[in-house]
């Protein structure tokens, strides 16, 4: 077996002791290790990738940590009296010098951990002629850095910190612009902060496909509003004897009876810009900003006049102030008072005309339904039987009937149904007859769906006869009991 010493060097590795007692000059090699070969190489990537854009960043104050850590140096460092004691001795290899010369980064042969190549970190007071001149005389490689080689490090360091903000701000941009239901631009309603924008659906020439042919049974309706739109086509034969156009229309009357079919028919009918909207798009959670879009619904108004404002269900903003629970604070009152002053405020406007539907008039704060606000005020009640001949003849024009089937013995049968009850009717008549497997509508669907309609679904029909005796007892009872 072969001694340790020749198997040492038969791998060409000799121990300490065999060099010194061989009689070769102990000479330290400087040892450069993986990392820094590592380090340089990334170091040089993102130079070449980011090129000179980390130069000026405030984070650069913060290069000294960072360009320790990039060189690999451990936490040790030396004072530098001791620097100069090792530079005497001829101990210090290598000297990197960075922030001007105030930071040294040496690589020194330490005793203390056997003679072993140590980097370490020194702070210098500056960098002084007689020290590099030293440094020349021992023969010493140094070199000097600037804090741009490191830059692009740093700058990649800080967008990586950087990303995960910037992409859930992002998210939450999109995901707002999505919510509001748009892509629109600043003024668009996609904006994230474009909520106190006027939500009015914008028709600068209505086509609804609603005339006033179109709707029937409410003639004295109909007449106010065909001098409305009279006005706003031939404004001078009013003006030539000092009328001024109202400012405001107030429907008012049951559900279904045509108080949104009239407003499609005023739209169709005047042939000028014409702005719709609920009155519950004005309140939001957000104190102020009904207040703004109503501000921004007339701002738009007086841009496109003469207009028409279709505001549907204003009870919804229009109620009686002082009853809320937030007081003056709330919400519903700052839009209603910036309502009020839109109408008739200091200012004014001219040319807008706004309609107004409600069945609920009730309820309707006071300085709402005043004369210079709301001028006129339209009731628009359940037909009667001439008007429900009418309605039937405008819905039943599209639909077949049996020569047997009399739209006036229909009126005559359907006291207080209105507009919508009554279109309801024929469309359930229509629906029975094409179950039934027929080709027009007869007598006995009309009957059936008045049925329907007036009574609700037919039940079950009763074969045992337990069970219609006690139904006819209990009719009997309710009988009795209603005899005076």
């Amino acid at each position: 077996m072969a001694p340790p010493s020749m198997s040492l060097a038969a791998k060409g590795v000799l121990p300490f002791s065999a060099l010194t007692s061989s009689g070769v000059t102990q000479r330290p090699v400087s040892v450069t290790a993986s990392l820094d070969k590592t380090s340089d190489a990334r170091r040089k990537f993102l130079k070449l990738a980011l090129g000179n854009l980390g130069v000026g960043l405030p984070t650069l104050l913060g290069a000294k940590k960072a360009l320790a850590d990039e060189q690999g140096v451990s936490s040790s460092r030396m004072s530098y009296s001791r620097f100069l004691e090792y530079l005497d001795k001829d101990r210090v290899k290598k000297v990197d010098l960075f922030e001007n010369g105030t930071i040294a980064i040496v690589e020194a042969i330490s005793p203390e951990l056997g003679n072993r190549v140590q980097r370490v970190r020194v702070q210098l007071p500056g960098l002084s002629q007689e020290l590099l001149q030293k440094l020349r005389e021992k023969n010493i490689d140094f070199a000097a850095h600037s804090n741009q080689e490191d830059s692009g490090s740093l700058l990649f360091n800080l967008i990586g910190n950087l990303a995960f903000p910037l992409i859930l701000i992002g998210g939450l941009f999109l995901l707002s612009r999505r919510a509001q239901g748009g892509l629109g631009g600043p003024n668009g309603p996609g904006f994230p902060l474009g909520f106190g924008q006027s939500r009015a659906k914008f028709q600068m020439e209505p086509n609804t496909g609603v005339t006033f042919d179109d709707v029937a049974g409410v003639d004295e309706a109909k007449q106010d509003f065909m001098e409305v739109v009279e006005f706003l086509k031939k404004p001078e034969r009013f003006t030539a004897v000092g009328a001024r156009i109202p400012k405001g229309v107030l429907l008012v009357g049951p559900p279904g009876t045509g108080k949104t079919l009239l407003a499609k028919a005023i739209a169709g009918e005047a042939g000028v810009p014409f702005f719709s909207i609920s009155g519950s798009e004005f309140v939001e959670m957000f104190v102020g900003v009904g207040a703004s879009r109503v501000r921004d619904l007339f701002k738009k108004a007086k841009e496109n006049a003469p207009c028409i404002v279709f505001v549907d269900e204003i009870d919804a903003v229009g109620r009686q102030r002082g009853t809320g629970i937030g007081g003056g604070n709330d919400e519903r009152e700052q839009t209603l008072n910036q309502l009020l002053t839109e109408m008739d405020g200091f200012e004014g406007n001219t040319g807008i005309i706004v309609i107004a539907a409600t069945n609920r008039a009730d309820i309707l704060d006071s300085a709402l339904l005043r004369p210079g606000r709301f001028d006129r005020q339209v009731s628009v009640d359940v037909p009667d039987v001439r008007g429900r001949t009418e309605i039937l003849k405008v819905h039943g024009g599209n639909k077949k009937f049996d020569p047997d089937v009399s739209l006036d013995v229909i009126a005559m049968r359907t006291p207080g149904f209105s507009g919508a009850d009554l279109a309801n009717l024929l469309n359930e008549a229509a629906i029975l007859a094409g179950r039934r497997g027929r080709t027009a509508i007869s007598s006995k669907e009309i009957d059936d769906s008045i049925d329907r309609i007036v009574a609700g679904m037919e039940g079950t029909v009763m074969t045992d006869g337990k069970s219609k005796s006690l139904v006819a007892y209990h009719e009997v009872g309710h009988a009795i009991c209603g005899l005076p």
